[in-house]
């Protein structure tokens, strides 16, 4: 099995970021592992998609957003700000 590496233009372009954030990750000592090999940055595709799992957020089921608490929360709250003619 081949190891695949991406240059930091490739993952940059990747994740839509600049190089320079790449740069600055690096120096702060954050972001994924890389090599530096005769002054050359890759970065193993393996060390890439381990670092997205662990920046992997859980994110909030659609049906949460409309539960029937919500609703009634939000019907009570448009009742309480509707004013009648008098």
């Amino acid at each position: 099995m081949e190891i695949q590496h991406l240059t930091q233009k490739q993952l940059s372009e990747r994740w839509q970021l600049s190089e320079a954030s790449l740069e600055r990750w690096r120096s702060a000592r954050s972001g994924p592992a890389y090599l530096k090999l005769n002054g050359r940055v890759l970065y193993r595709r393996l060390d890439i998609e381990s670092y997205e799992m662990q920046c992997l957020q859980p994110g909030q089921p659609a049906t949460a957003a409309l539960s029937p608490a919500a609703v009634r929360t939000n019907d009570t709250n448009s009742l309480a700000t509707t004013t009648t003619p008098s």
